[in-house]
């Protein structure tokens, strides 16, 4: 009888340490991703015109293509990290007959950083480098001659920018 006893409250112990081990504090969780990792440098680089083609090199293979709308591409991600809220972001693609990009909606928009959004530095207007070049300079104070940081200014002032070529549109036939 004592030993029955004894057995019953090991057992009972044991399983409620099971039990508590699965939400036990400063247990690591994984961090669950699933689909499309869309950035908004990819976003970026979509233009108006772009054939199926372009885009799928760009963004990669969408997570859904829907066959009652065959011009509309869907990039899905979720995160769920470590036991916390499952965070989601959507982009959907259109196309036109001619298979060419004519639109997209979603989390992301073009023009648009989330790292400046989320430090409210962005401002509700897209910007040209013309424009940015107009406003006025921030001074700042310069760096000590011979240092390290006037050596890599200098080289910065020397740099010439390049341009960035447009790609033009496949003929596909």
């Amino acid at each position: 009888m004592q030993n029955t006893k004894l057995m019953l409250t090991s057992l009972t112990l044991v399983g409620l340490f099971a039990i508590a081990g699965c939400s036990f504090p400063g247990v690591y969780k994984v961090d669950i991703q699933q689909g499309n990792v869309v950035t908004q440098d990819m976003i970026d680089q979509l233009r108006p015109g772009m054939t199926r083609k372009q885009v799928r090199f760009i963004m990669g293979n969408p997570l859904i293509t829907d066959t009652f709308h065959a011009n509309r591409w869907d990039y899905l991600y979720s995160i769920q990290p470590g036991g916390s809220v499952r965070q989601q972001e959507r982009v959907s693609l259109v196309f036109d007959g001619s298979d060419q990009l004519v639109g997209l909606a979603g989390d992301f928009m073009p023009g648009v950083s989330r790292d400046e959004a989320i430090l409210g530095t962005s401002s509700t207007t897209t910007q040209t480098p013309a424009e940015r070049d107009n406003k006025p300079q921030q001074t700042q104070e310069k760096p000590a001659p011979g240092s390290l940081l006037e050596q890599i200014q200098r080289e910065v002032d020397a740099a010439e920018p390049v341009p960035v070529p447009i790609p033009e549109p496949l003929d596909v036939e």
